[in-house]
């Protein structure tokens, strides 16, 4: 506040062992967030800050939010988000809050799952459908793609906060699409821990999706549902080729916004699933903050010398733990065109190879996202 008066503009603060970093939306809601977690950059506070606002259009409206009148009764209102905020600070499974991606997995018979849900969505009259294992889209309808930064990555995040539940109709508002209009999030259970989404309008009632439509659709797909069950941590279908050093990799599509996010591989090696996933996202925001180009529809200043951006880094690698031979874990990350991959390898992965398997690693998941 001292900074505006003085027409400075200063986001972030840094003291011995805490980052604090804050945000102002549409000069109304100021959010702060300190943390104290080593290695901790500013990327990944601010993404968590959009996300915790958007959490709060999602469910609230963005009216609520610009017009305040009544500051308790706005505090009441905001108990509505906190479990989806929690979600966010908790360890997740998911990277979307960070990649700003949609968290995907791969079903093994994915067309089959396509052909259904089209069908079921003109049966129910919406266009916006999804099928949701553990916060992670298995299959979605392309309107459903189609939608917006940030409702595309927080509706099935919400699902996946929620508790186990075998129907709800669900108001929520699309901070990007429609963030005054609400609209109507419908989701059916149709195994335990797979779901179902529509987002729709005033129609249809949730009572005209009776168990003979779903009968209808799903039961003849009930082997290739099942099939999707285990897909929540693991991404990748059962048998799918990864080299032996391939410890956990996330693999990011910058132009349809969306991800594959595992840390299963090899799962009966150290570091534990929890130190891996924190090793990926601590590289990514170091990749995407020091590295690579400005993703699609970020902020960040524009590279005008043609000569520098061609000079832009494609790939690089670190070794994290004892300086050793031998020892460390080893990260990778390579882009190539909209794709960029990300790899966490084992201490006996050569440094030389990094590239190539990286590469062949890339080529590999390509056809899949």
């Amino acid at each position: 506040m001292f900074g505006q008066n003085l027409e400075v503009q200063l986001s972030s603060a840094r003291t011995e062992d805490t980052t604090v970093v804050w945000k102002s939306f549409h000069d109304s809601i100021t959010l702060i967030v300190l943390s104290s977690e080593e290695g901790t950059s500013e990327l990944r506070l601010e993404r968590l800050l959009q996300m915790v606002f958007g959490a709060m259009v999602l469910l609230l409206g963005l009216e609520e939010l610009t017009n305040i009148s009544n500051v308790e009764r706005l505090k009441k209102e905001l108990r509505a988000s906190y479990r989806l905020i929690d979600s966010f600070l908790a360890d997740s499974e998911l990277i979307g809050d960070l990649t700003q991606c949609v968290d995907c997995v791969v079903p093994p018979e994915g067309s089959l799952l396509q052909e259904a849900l089209s069908g079921f969505a003109e049966a129910a009259g919406t266009a916006f459908v999804s099928l949701v294992v553990s916060g992670r889209v298995v299959a979605a309808t392309e309107s459903w793609w189609r939608l917006g930064t940030p409702e595309a990555v927080l509706l099935p995040w919400l699902v996946g906060s929620l508790p186990p539940q075998a129907a709800r109709d669900y108001p929520v508002y699309l901070p990007h699409g429609s963030p005054t209009v609400p609209h109507r999030l419908l989701t059916l259970t149709l195994l335990p821990g797979l779901e179902l989404c529509l987002l729709c309008g005033p129609r249809p009632p949730l009572s005209q999706l009776d168990p003979q439509l779903l009968e209808r659709w799903w039961q003849p797909m009930l082997e290739p549902l099942k099939a999707c069950l285990p897909l929540g941590p693991r991404a990748l279908p059962a048998g799918f080729p990864l080299h032996t050093d391939i410890l956990g990799l996330l693999l990011l599509h910058l132009e349809l916004k969306r991800c594959l996010f595992t840390v299963e591989p090899s799962g009966d090696k150290d570091p534990s699933p929890e130190q891996r996933r924190c090793l990926l996202r601590s590289f990514y925001t170091l990749v995407t903050a020091m590295h690579f180009p400005p993703e699609p529809g970020q902020q960040e200043e524009k590279v005008e010398d043609a000569a520098h951006q061609a000079q832009v880094p494609r790939a690089c690698y670190l070794v994290s733990g004892t300086e050793e031979p031998g020892t460390g874990w080893r990260l990778v990350a390579l882009q190539l065109g909209p794709r960029r991959l990300l790899l966490l390898l084992s201490a006996q992965s050569p440094s030389h190879g990094l590239r190539s398997l990286a590469t062949h690693t890339l080529h590999a998941l390509t056809p899949l996202l």
